[in-house]
């Protein structure tokens, strides 16, 4: 049996581990300068950072279209047994309903609502292309997944606030007085909704030891897989988090960039280590 996996572009899973599992990315859409493009297509955080930092306006996003979907599911269908698309969570992003009205039209195309976002989301995409590999059938991988989704372990630390008061997700007073105390608040993903946990303080390179420590230590932990997310850090900040990562025994620990969703909610200088828990 052949069962194609599909995420939208939310999963920010390296271009590596795509293809290794042959994972197609559906890019969302995002929107500055008066144009729209396709996330990770057509542009990238990269191109986000350097319009706001020319003083352009925050970019907005926009989920994957009905139309879109229809258009994708109507090319796989024909070509696998059955077709497997996993979304950012239902309750950041329209693209779950989207393409459960897009999925109508096609039996063999199922839609799964991560409950999550950037590689909480790739765990579960590659977890779904391993066991597809590995013979299962669809209702085993959805079953599998059901399970998995409230196992995924999502946090991230956000240098500066600057991104999140332009978003209105909090006021300029309080960003300022966050910037000027080195606070460093940490976004905790729970039941599908971001909340902020413990807030760090000090230099964003030296908070993270601190944080890796309070993710890992005396958790029960899948050593599986673990990746090390991040937004525009200085390359030397994402080695030296895997490095401490490593010491906690996973068998792969993996970099990846968050996407430009994210990157529009946290601007750069964010980092998270994400993992599922037994």
């Amino acid at each position: 049996m052949s069962i194609k996996i599909t995420a939208t572009s939310t999963c920010d899973l390296p271009a590596e581990l795509l293809e290794r599992y042959q994972i197609t990315m559906v890019p969302l859409y995002v929107s500055f300068g008066g144009k729209t493009y396709r996330d990770g297509v057509d542009a990238g955080p990269e191109d986000i950072f350097r319009h706001v930092e020319e003083g352009g306006q925050l970019p907005t996003t926009a989920a994957v279209n009905i139309a879109d979907y229809q258009e994708l599911f109507a090319q796989l269908s024909p070509q696998y047994d059955e077709v497997l698309h996993i979304t950012i969570g239902s309750e950041f992003s329209c693209c779950y309903q989207n393409a459960l009205v897009a999925a109508e039209d096609y039996p063999n195309v199922h839609v799964v609502d991560s409950r999550n976002l950037t590689v909480g989301q790739g765990i579960l995409a590659v977890a779904a292309a391993e066991a597809a590999q590995r013979g299962a059938d669809i209702g085993e991988i959805k079953a599998m997944l059901e399970e998995m989704t409230a196992r995924v372990d999502t946090t991230f630390v956000v240098d500066k606030l600057d991104y999140l008061a332009k978003g209105g997700r909090c006021s300029s007073v309080v960003a300022l007085g966050a910037n000027l105390l080195k606070l460093k608040p940490c976004i905790v993903l729970s039941d599908g909704r971001m909340n902020v946990g413990k807030k760090y303080r000090g230099a964003f390179d030296k908070v993270l030891s601190d944080y890796v420590l309070d993710q890992l230590a005396g958790k029960d932990v899948d050593q599986d897989r673990v990746f090390v997310v991040h937004t525009r850090c200085d390359p030397s900040i994402p080695e030296n988090v895997c490095d401490m990562v490593r010491q906690f025994g996973f068998r792969e620990v993996i970099t990846a960039v968050a996407g430009c969703t994210i990157s529009c909610h946290c601007g750069p200088n964010t980092l998270g280590v994400i993992f599922l828990r037994k």
